[in-house]
């Protein structure tokens, strides 16, 4: 499992600490280092329940055998500093009007000693889980058990079956970022700060951070696990090791870890890393429950988006539809959740509010491919796109008339609305489209395939021939290539090819089936019920 939790890199540099203390107030205090003492300094970021950076919040620092107290106010990327403190406890706390205070209680500075520590305020009174949540009324459906059986889903021909579990997964693999760039020069000057002080718990902690970061989170797990042994009480670092646990595969241990943190801080943040966890221990049921309590403390996009695909994915659409639809009310600028409410809608076999929603979610941003690869597939498994649908993929071969996909894709929805074979100027055009996809990537054998259909209806069968050959050469296993090829050999009347090609059809035919079946019944399916609510009316 890729993480999906990504955090801001806390910079250690001397030169950060120098121009943040600009931020700190001059103010008379025994916490003050005296003349000629080895001075201490702490720093760190406050955040709000949403993971953001908090400018302008409150931070003061008291230390235990003191009624001073000092202040100081976060820059805006939420970074806070005291510098030229004694040894000794301090509480610590931030605030910010809208927000529940945080407060460390105990933070102990050692002599010459830079401390990093970060706070999360709690959130606003609205969101508070004892409050209403945010997530309009609590949803009207109620998740009842799962079942290994296909029998709650998954009607229609193979072709439409098979399409609509690739756009339900399609539709999660939406929630995975991508693992950024590794930053080599940061990760050496981690190290090392590492190296000058192995048994630092900041600086074990910072490099653990930043290798999770960089999707390392096996080598991430000894530094973690060694700050954890300096500070079994830190949050954030308990945190940071049970989702490297998760990320590096180790699921029970990740789950121990959440849970053990969880009976001691009931967050948003907890609920929906055991949901991952518990999806990839094969735990559906549990996961969707914890995905749910995490969009219910936090309705945020990120919160949403994963309940409503966790749903889609175990083949519970019309619950996912009403997450999907109400986050969109929530987020109307996301395109994702729109993408998602596209989905429901399409597994359920409303072509046209699918098309309706994934279209306007690729009119937020025209130039992401992600909406238009939706749309593609999703026209593969109806009899005849809508123009809507087509006008669309115009729109992305248009703006990016050098990308395989989208030729190849607008080519097939032309295909689609052509009604006359003999329409030689509509044939050409879709001609030319496949020819640009398949020259600008050899392997694409869809396009291969849909040259070679258009070639057949044309009567051109030895170049259909090829066509499928092309396609096969780029994917061996496409069973529509080789029974399309098996009939262009029967029209060339070379009757021994043809058998042997149904043959292979036949054989590959079968395999696909039953393997599609087993995927099937390794995604448990939900059993739901839906309350107050009338069935969607399919078209």
């Amino acid at each position: 499992m890729i993480s999906r939790y990504r955090r801001e890199l806390r910079p250690a540099a001397s030169a950060l600490v120098a121009l943040l203390a600009l931020f700190v107030a001059v103010l008379p205090s025994p916490a003050r280092s005296p003349q000629g003492a080895a001075p201490a300094s702490l720093h760190g970021t406050i955040r709000d329940s949403h993971g953001k950076p908090v400018e302008d919040a409150s931070v003061q620092l008291q230390r235990k055998d003191s009624t001073e107290v000092l202040t100081v106010h976060t820059d805006p990327r939420g970074y806070y500093v005291f510098a030229d403190l004694n040894n000794g406890a301090y509480l610590l706390r931030a605030a910010k009007s809208g927000s529940a205070d945080a407060e460390v209680s105990s933070v102990f500075l050692a002599p010459k000693e830079t401390k990093t520590v970060d706070l999360t305020l709690g959130p606003p009174k609205a969101e508070s889980p004892s409050a209403s949540p945010q997530f309009f009324d609590p949803p009207q459906f109620t998740i009842a058990g799962v079942t290994d059986t296909t029998s709650l889903g998954g009607h229609g021909s193979d072709t439409v079956t098979r399409t609509r579990d690739t756009i339900a997964k399609e539709t999660v693999s939406l929630t995975k970022p991508a693992s950024p760039p590794v930053d080599s020069t940061r990760e050496k000057s981690l190290k090392e700060d590492v190296a000058r002080g192995p048994e630092s718990f900041d600086a074990n902690h910072r490099l653990g951070q930043f290798l999770i970061e960089s999707g390392r989170a096996r080598e991430a797990i000894p530094y973690l696990e060694r700050a954890a042994q300096q500070d079994p009480a830190a949050y954030e670092n308990a945190f940071d090791l049970a989702l490297a646990y998760s990320s590096a595969g180790d699921y029970q241990r990740a789950r121990d870890k959440a849970q053990g943190l969880l009976a001691r801080n009931d967050r948003a943040e907890l609920h929906h890393l055991l949901a991952d966890i518990d999806e990839d221990l094969g735990d559906p049921l549990e996961a969707v429950r914890h995905y749910e309590r995490a969009a219910e403390m936090d309705p945020s996009d990120s919160y949403l988006f994963d309940w409503g695909s966790e749903l889609l994915l175990h083949h519970a659409p019309e619950p996912a539809l009403e997450v999907f639809t109400k986050g969109n009310r929530l987020f109307p600028r996301s395109e994702r959740m729109l993408i998602g409410q596209g989905s429901a809608w399409f597994v359920q076999g409303a072509y046209a509010q699918a098309v309706r929603a994934i279209g306007q979610a690729s009119d937020l941003n025209p130039n992401d491919p992600a909406p238009y690869m939706f749309l593609g597939k999703m026209q593969g498994a109806e009899g005849a796109p809508s123009e809507e649908l087509v006008e669309k993929l115009l729109r992305f071969v248009t703006l990016q008339p050098q990308n395989a996909e989208a030729n190849y894709y607008y080519a097939a929805g032309l295909q689609k609305l052509r009604k006359d074979s003999h329409d030689q100027a509509l044939g050409s055009q879709i001609e030319s489209l496949l020819n640009k996809a398949i020259r600008l990537d050899p392997k694409l054998a869809p396009a291969s395939l849909q040259l070679g259909i258009l070639h057949s209806q044309e009567g051109e069968y030895a170049a259909a021939v090829a066509d499928y050959q092309r396609d096969l050469q780029a994917d061996a296993q496409n069973e529509q290539a080789h029974y399309r090829l098996a009939q262009a050999y029967r029209q060339l009347g070379q009757s021994d090819k043809a058998r042997e090609e149904l043959r292979i059809y036949e054989q590959l035919a079968k395999e696909s089936s039953q393997r599609l079946e087993r995927e099937r019944h390794e995604i448990r399916q939900f059993v739901y019920t839906l309350r107050d609510q009338p069935s969607p009316q399919v078209p």
